[in-house]
């Protein structure tokens, strides 16, 4: 993260997937700038977002006025394969650090990546939440809502968590998550004992309500 600040977005396309990432994102207390070539869906969107420019996401003069030195992470969602990967293919050479591009399909993802983006994820609107929530944190590795009440998160463990057991971790008491497995090496232990220590390079899965578990990829 650029000067210890809080990560900077920018969304190009504004379609269910796009629309779906940068309102979660905003939701999670984000800046995200977002970005659509149709006048109509940037209207009803400018209620809901901060930031929403209408303009074109190929065109270079719009890019630049958009101050791309903060963005940290552009999400490229536009629908246009052309478009997309234009869009992507700029962003980068503008020094963007990281570029994630939705494909609409294996050929389209591989090209993809073969011009420069970061990430390529094949997604629609649910994806999009899990997307935005995997942005905000480094640590952060898949996030799913199972049910109105309830989600689960896939992570990284943090550095102050190692040599650290489930009991002094107290992670059910600062989130209010359970540790249902813990992933070391090829091996994964399904509901650990509480004196189980955490090590280096260990992924945990945890389980909880929407709001601890954000709370946790956010601090994370």
């Amino acid at each position: 993260m650029r000067n210890n600040r809080k990560k900077q977005f920018l969304v190009a396309g504004l379609g269910l997937f796009g629309s779906s990432v940068a309102l979660t994102l905003q939701q999670l207390g984000y800046d995200v700038l977002a970005l659509d070539g149709d006048e109509s869906i940037v209207q009803d969107l400018s209620s809901q977002l901060t930031y929403v420019v209408c303009g074109d996401a190929v065109d270079r003069k719009t890019l630049r006025s958009m101050n791309l030195d903060n963005i940290d992470v552009a999400v490229v969602a536009i629908g246009n394969i052309e478009s997309n990967m234009m869009c992507t293919m700029m962003l980068k050479e503008m020094g963007v650090p990281r570029v994630i591009s939705k494909a609409k399909s294996e050929l389209h993802g591989a090209m993809l990546s073969k011009i420069g983006a970061d990430k390529v994820v094949y997604a629609e609107k649910d994806m999009g939440k899990r997307v935005a929530h995997n942005l905000v944190s480094d640590s952060v590795m898949d996030y799913i809502e199972l049910s109105e009440e309830i989600s689960v998160m896939n992570l990284q463990v943090t550095p102050d968590l190692i040599g650290k057991n489930l009991i002094e971790a107290d992670l059910r008491g600062r989130y209010d998550v359970n540790v249902v497995a813990i992933k070391r090496g090829g091996a994964t232990m399904v509901n650990p004992k509480a004196q189980t220590v955490f090590e280096q390079g260990d992924e945990i899965v945890v389980l909880g309500t929407h709001e601890g578990v954000k709370k946790m990829g956010v601090e994370f």
